[in-house]
């Protein structure tokens, strides 16, 4: 029988996780951006690393939490009963306190201000459907693997973020706990606090309409003999 770790090493490891997740999503935005001016090449350096760095958290944390990482994972697992309340919400506060201290910890090895306040402008209609468009791609890319490659998860989900980084408007935040911690990063990855409702709102809606898809889409069929006794055992 497989040992649960206890509720400590879970959120240890989501803080861990999702703290790494920004500080690669961030420093790979800073070291992209010094290093070219071409914005589709500074993409691509921010891309790689941050598609790369999740096979890697998703391999070595997920037998420990899950590898969440990311609150709108975290509220659908909740709502399957995967995952019990109280634990779900202690699983986010760890989450976003982890990715605050991987965004200040990526200003920390460039040496820029520890604390920033982003004034990229990520809004409107278009930034809104692209969060949910990635946030319902994540989710159900998630849900699909557990149902039929549970062990090709931290490949399947490391692979469409980076799709996800060039097909959606908004570059596939997906995650409200890194969409936060890049609010206080003025930089490449940056997004203004006053456009988070926005992105978030999106990313949970986004997140619900992929569970609600999968629970449809993914529900075990009755093979053909069974439902044919049903219809028997009725008449």
């Amino acid at each position: 029988m497989a040992v649960i770790p206890d509720l400590s090493r879970r959120l240890a490891a989501e803080a861990l996780g999702t703290a790494m997740l920004v500080a690669t999503v961030v420093g790979s935005g800073i070291m992209a951006d010094r290093l070219t001016n071409d914005v589709a090449l500074s993409l691509l350096g921010n891309t790689i690393p941050t598609g790369a760095i999740l096979v890697v958290l998703i391999t070595i944390l997920g037998p420990i939490s899950g590898a969440h990482f990311n609150p709108a994972m975290t509220m659908v697992f909740a709502l399957r009963r995967d995952i019990e309340a109280n634990a779900a919400l202690s699983y986010i506060v760890a989450q976003i306190a982890g990715g605050i201290a991987g965004s200040l910890t990526a200003h920390a090895m460039f040496e820029l201000p520890i604390v920033e306040i982003s004034t990229t402008v990520r809004t409107g209609t278009g930034q809104w459907i692209a969060e949910a468009v990635a946030a319902f791609g994540l989710v159900f890319t998630i849900l699909a693997g557990l149902r039929f490659r549970p062990d090709a998860i931290p490949w399947l989900v490391g692979l469409y973020i980076t799709a996800a980084y060039w097909f959606t408007a908004s570059t596939s935040f997906a995650n409200p706990a890194v969409a936060i911690a890049r609010a206080l990063s003025n930089t490449f990855a940056g997004i203004r606090p006053v456009d988070l409702p926005g992105f978030i709102i999106a990313e949970f809606l986004g997140a619900l309409l992929a569970m609600a898809l999968a629970s449809w889409m993914l529900a075990d069929q009755k093979p053909a003999s069974q439902a044919l006794n049903n219809l028997k055992g009725i008449e």
